[in-house]
């Protein structure tokens, strides 16, 4: 046992998810190891530090050779803190499982955008075997004893799978994306053995009571399971299964300390003086068709037309991060976002004073993003679904000035627990107007109070608060062993 969570003791870690810390590139015959910066290396990789654990991932490396097993490398290599298990992945494999499956059937149906939804069986089966090939490489580098903690939408199989080897192992699992209504989920084909797959952890945690809830109704309508909604516990054959609502925090002091650097002061007063205008909302997402970015800048249109006194004093700073290029729908995304910028900025452009939309395509790093939200008057989290939204909660830590205004979609996971920001409708753009004049006419001391109620929220649920929650439900569960009919075939002990 390597660590404890306030005194209840926690064996080793094993994080399994579709892409981890690292990538891994072979250059002239060396093997070189790249950090990856994630919303889920932020959330997950303290922990697994801290414990000393594992974690298995495909880390960027494809092989067409299926008897590649990847490597096992101690992560960093100059002061190696835990292990990392590489899944190595053929070419055909990866893309079915990964742009068709995951991505393509999957991603969509969570967020509720039926129409782009692809329901191939080739994508299935490659799904299968990717989760099975997760699966069976966790065998080889752990033990029954370890704690197992799945990670997200890529995986829905693999708890289930991990049993045949481990009958007895403690297993949770996180769903960081948003959990669909019965009547969505009830469209997959392969809805009922998805599900099977989750039932094989001891717990399964989302972001909100909302995503909790539409999973309870879909285990009800598949299995006879006896579900105790008020504990959020699943009785299924000899099986209790645990379901929470967990959301991810962030680590607020790491915010508060970047936002009282000097260095990142001055960055924020030079982005004001750039973009030149008397007011600056700010709008950071990746470019994904969940995000509504174009629809955050109808909304600008609509509150430059309502209220023509901002014209020229107003600019929203949007900022589209790449993220899965080459595929059809985010390059016609992208597109989109291009035309509405100059529809808007062709409208409202007054030929002097402030441009109504400035749009950059980049990454930003830690400081430069602190900056940016230093920077601004209000910011717009305004995705037309999200499982959570953490940009939320980095804005209002990073503003220790008591300044600056957060408007948040209702259809964020965030605006269940981020009480105390202005709500809006992202397809609503008159309303988004009317709430864009509040934010910049409120007064200071609404301001500060309007943070502060936002700030105790962030401090509250903080990262460590969620894997430490997460952690000590599964490390004290009552492990039974699973019952299928096929329970000759289950081995306990690993077969490689």
């Amino acid at each position: 046992m390597q660590m404890s969570l306030n005194n209840i003791p926690m064996d080793n870690l094993a994080v399994i998810s579709n892409r981890g810390a690292y990538t891994f590139v072979e250059e002239n015959g060396k093997l070189k190891t790249t950090r990856s910066v994630s919303g889920l290396v932020s959330a997950v990789e303290p922990v697994l530090t801290c414990n000393k654990g594992i974690w298995i991932s495909w880390c960027g490396r494809l092989d067409n050779n299926r008897k590649s097993q990847g490597i096992l490398a101690a992560i960093p290599t100059d002061q190696p803190q835990y292990n990392v298990q590489e899944i190595i992945l053929n070419e055909k494999d990866y893309n079915a499982y990964y742009h068709g499956f995951s991505n393509s059937t999957l991603w969509p149906l969570a967020h509720q955008m039926i129409d782009k939804c692809v329901f191939e069986r080739e994508f299935w089966h490659a799904y299968r075997r990717v989760n099975y090939r997760f699966a069976q490489i966790t065998a080889r580098v752990t033990q029954e004893s370890d704690l197992f903690w799945v990670q997200d939408y890529h995986l829905m199989l693999v708890p289930k799978l991990l049993r045949r080897y481990y009958p007895l192992a403690r297993a949770a699992f996180f769903w960081h994306i948003p959990f669909p209504p019965l009547e969505v989920f009830m469209l997959l084909p392969w809805g009922k053995q998805l599900l099977q797959g989750l039932l094989g952890s001891d717990l399964v945690a989302f972001h909100t009571r909302s995503y909790v809830n539409n999973f309870l109704a879909c285990v009800d309508h598949y299995f006879p399971a006896k579900i105790n909604q008020e504990k959020g516990t699943i009785r299924l054959s000899d099986r209790r299964i645990m379901v929470r609502d967990l959301p991810v925090g962030i680590d607020w002091r790491r915010f508060e300390q970047l936002a009282a650097d000097p260095l990142v002061r001055q960055r924020a007063s030079q982005i004001r003086s750039a973009i030149g205008s008397e007011y600056l909302l700010l709008g950071i997402d990746r470019l994904d068709y969940t995000k509504g970015i174009p629809e955050k800048i109808r909304a600008l249109g609509e509150f430059l037309k309502k209220y023509p006194r901002y014209r020229s004093k107003v600019s929203l700073l949007q900022i589209g991060v790449p993220t899965r290029s080459g595929a059809d729908t985010y390059d016609l995304y992208r597109q989109k976002i291009a035309q509405v910028v100059g529809e808007i900025n062709g409208l409202y452009d007054q030929g002097y004073g402030a441009v109504p939309v400035r749009y950059l395509n980049c990454s930003l790093d830690e400081k430069e993003l602190v900056a940016h939200y230093l920077a601004a008057d209000v910011m717009l989290v305004t995705p037309v679904r999200d499982g959570l939204n953490l940009v939320a909660k980095e804005f209002v830590a990073s503003r220790n000035d008591g300044n600056g205004v957060l408007l948040l979609s209702t259809y964020a996971g965030a605006a269940e627990q981020l009480e105390g920001a202005l709500l809006v409708n992202p397809y609503d753009y008159e309303q988004l107007a009317v709430k864009i004049k509040k934010a910049l006419e409120m007064s200071s001391a609404e301001k500060q109070e309007h943070l502060k109620i936002l700030k105790q929220s962030v401090m509250n649920k903080d990262i460590r608060w969620w894997w430490q929650t997460n952690l000590k439900l599964i490390s004290v569960s009552k492990i039974r062993p699973i019952t299928e009919d096929n329970t000759s075939s289950v081995k306990t002990a690993r077969p490689f």
